[in-house]
């Protein structure tokens, strides 16, 4: 299996999935979900795996969200929209834990991509945040309904509402990530996490998976109704103006 945008090994029972466009602080395109997708598909149909891990390449960033080189008048793609929301609903139903190895920055669609992850566990020098308002976007969906959920209504509303970042140190004490460590140890720890997990009954920890998921599976149609809503609003003379704001401040 070739990929262009991600790095994808599979060795000693754990899948390792590495965001690779380290010119753009792994930022996602429609591509780089799409292949993300495939290689969860993947380890899910490969019996050998017990654990993922995803993580971005290099030491800069995890993810910073969408790529903004790709949006165009009224917002992203509509082929974005679907593989975006096909590769949230996978990281739940797949039977195995996804741990993210989240590595440094994490912000908007990649802070929730990490969210969403079974498991985070963080690099000292890891910045942590949503950006959508800034950027005439949201997610009212996992980035929102599922991050109450973590970390409580009121903080998940200071950071949607305010647009803050926070450091791996913030984001431990408020349950946000489950663990950091300096960044020179983030693989090696992440390695013992893994470790650990595939010593368990694997049957029981996809049982344990299912029923951590059931009480929040709903938020799968907030998603899918947030996703239209950012359409829409993209069209709008607000979600234009911030947009190319954002464009502005990017060059």
């Amino acid at each position: 299996m070739e990929f262009t945008d991600i790095l994808y090994e599979k060795q000693n029972n754990i899948a390792k999935i590495i965001i690779n466009r380290p010119k753009v602080y792994n930022a996602f395109r429609t591509l780089t979900l799409k292949e993300i997708c495939h290689a969860l598909e993947d380890a899910e149909l490969d019996p050998d795996i017990r654990v993922v891990v995803l993580r971005g390449s290099g030491d800069k960033a995890f993810c910073t969200g969408g790529d903004l080189n790709e949006a165009k008048e009224s917002g992203y793609s509509k082929e974005m929209d679907y593989w975006h929301t096909q590769a949230h609903h996978l990281i739940r139903t797949i039977t195995k834990p996804v741990i993210a190895a989240v590595n440094g920055w994490a912000i908007g669609g990649g802070h929730i991509l990490h969210i969403i992850c079974d498991l985070s566990i963080a690099a000292d020098t890891a910045k942590l945040g949503q950006a959508g308002p800034r950027v005439g976007s949201f997610d009212a969906g996992f980035g929102a309904a599922y991050l109450a959920r973590i970390v409580g209504e009121k903080k998940a509303r200071e950071i949607w509402f305010l647009c803050r970042t926070y450091t791996a140190q913030e984001a431990l004490e408020m349950g946000l990530v489950n663990k950091v460590v300096p960044l020179s140890e983030l693989d090696t720890e992440v390695g013992k996490w893994c470790k650990e997990i595939t010593e368990l009954s694997s049957t029981a920890i996809k049982f344990l998976k299912a029923s951590f998921n059931a009480d929040t599976d709903h938020i799968l149609g907030f998603e899918a109704m947030s996703a239209v809503a950012v359409r829409l609003f993209w069209g709008s003379d607000e979600g234009k103006r911030y947009k190319d704001s954002s464009k502005a401040m990017k060059k």
